[in-house]
């Protein structure tokens, strides 16, 4: 899952950002309105988590400009300001949850997770697709009830396959959706192509169906065979 976090404060940036990435997001920071609006034009997010006041413009704006370029991004804005008008104008515009400064990361992390599980499966505390059941509170995968052990990666990319069934993704979407901006630490897609290998013969070592189809020339599908 992609995070952004927009934030001006440097040190609580970097504390966002480390705790997040221990839970295996995928997450990146900019401190400035103007940065945050090329990323959003770029790179498509799971959630965007953005305080109101930046140097250079308002969150607001932010978020409105990305509610007209992607709806289903979610947006968890976290600001100083604690008045019911600023709360209700977040609603309004489209953000998904308010929370004021200071805070436990751990309530952030949570509900960054309750955001994600709304928006993409419904608020279901497990996700089920035929034989496969994902429980994305402890990260924990079974097949036909037997536990499978996935990388960090696999699991992203069946988190990423599951919410977007029947829908061919290219190779380039799913290597921005696994490293982010970072995509060039991949040289080539061949990384992609063994991270799909290792998800697909998991799941069929488990007596999963194979689901997972390859569509020539542009990239992967994950759908009923």
């Amino acid at each position: 899952m992609k995070v952004l976090v927009v934030e001006d404060e440097l040190g609580l940036a970097e504390s966002i950002t480390d705790y997040m990435v221990q839970d295996g997001y995928i997450c990146e920071t900019v401190a400035t309105y103007r940065e945050a609006e090329e990323k959003i034009h770029l790179y498509t997010y799971d959630c965007v988590i953005v305080d109101l006041t930046l140097p250079d413009g308002s969150g607001f704006q932010l978020i409105d400009t990305l509610k007209r370029l992607i709806a289903t991004t979610g947006v968890i804005i976290i600001s100083a300001r604690n008045a019911l008008e600023d709360k209700l104008k977040g609603l309004e515009i489209g953000s998904d949850d308010y929370l004021t400064k200071p805070f436990h990361l751990s309530e952030l992390n949570a509900r960054v997770k309750s955001l994600l599980r709304r928006r993409q499966f419904g608020g279901h505390n497990e996700i089920r697709f035929q034989e496969i059941t994902v429980v994305p509170h402890n990260r924990k995968v079974f097949v036909n009830g037997q536990s499978t052990t996935l990388s960090r990666k696999e699991y992203d990319l069946l988190l990423y396959f599951l919410s977007n069934v029947d829908v061919v993704l290219t190779k380039a979407s799913i290597a921005e959706h696994l490293w982010g901006d970072n995509i060039d630490s991949a040289d080539s897609f061949d990384i992609v192509y063994s991270h799909i290998k290792n998800l697909r013969r998991k799941l069929l070592d488990k007596g999963a169906a194979d689901y997972v189809q390859s569509i020539y020339g542009i990239g992967y599908k994950f759908s009923q065979p």
